[in-house]
C-alpha cells in the first residue's frame, strides 16, 4: 500500500464557506501555488465537478493531469488520478470537521502521489508535505479573507 502525508489547519470560518472555496476550481490558479489551470470537464446532477483538467507546477512535479472527484457528503471530497503524463497515481482528499459549534473548521488534507519517474520515497513524501502546506495556508488565507466560492 502506497504511504500518504497528512495535515490539518483550522480555518475561522463554518465548514459550508470552506467547502464553497474547495468546490470552486476555477478560481484554484488564484489562491493556490502549484495550479496554474483547472478546467471542469464533467460535472454530476448537483452541479458539483466529477473531473477536473489541472495544469499543476509544484516544483519537482510538474504535469497536466486529469483527476476525478467524489463528494461523499457535504464535509468531504475525495479525488483519484484519471490521467497524466507524469503520474502514476494522485489520490487525496479533504475531510472538513467542524468545531467551537460550527464557527470554525478544521481541515484535513491527505495526499498520495506516485511519479513515473524514480523517485526517493523522502524526496516524493517531502513534495506531498509542500503541496498539502501551501494548498492548506493558500485555502485558509482565501476563506478568511472573504473570498468565497461566490462569483462577482
Amino acid at each position: 500500500m502506497a504511504e500518504h502525508t497528512r495535515s490539518s489547519i483550522t480555518i475561522d470560518a463554518a465548514p459550508a464557506e470552506v467547502m464553497a472555496v474547495i468546490s470552486d476550481f476555477g478560481r484554484y490558479p488564484e489562491w493556490t501555488g502549484e495550479v496554474k489551470e483547472a478546467e471542469i470537464l464533467a460535472t454530476d446532477e448537483s452541479g458539483r465537478a466529477e473531473q477536473v483538467r489541472l495544469l499543476l507546477d509544484a516544483g519537482a512535479i510538474k504535469d497536466e493531469h486529469t483527476l476525478a472527484y467524489e463528494w461523499p457528503g457535504e464535509r468531504e471530497v475525495r479525488w483519484s488520478l484519471v490521467k497524466s503524463q507524469m503520474l502514476r497515481a494522485l489520490d487525496g482528499s479533504y475531510t472538513l470537521a467542524p468545531i467551537e459549534g460550527g464557527t470554525r473548521t478544521e481541515v484535513t488534507y491527505q495526499l498520495t502521489v506516485d511519479v513515473k519517474i524514480p523517485m526517493l520515497g523522502m524526496i516524493k513524501r517531502k513534495a506531498e508535505k509542500v503541496i498539502i502546506d501551501r494548498a492548506l495556508d493558500g485555502l485558509k488565507k482565501r476563506v478568511e479573507s472573504g473570498a468565497s466560492g461566490d462569483r462577482d
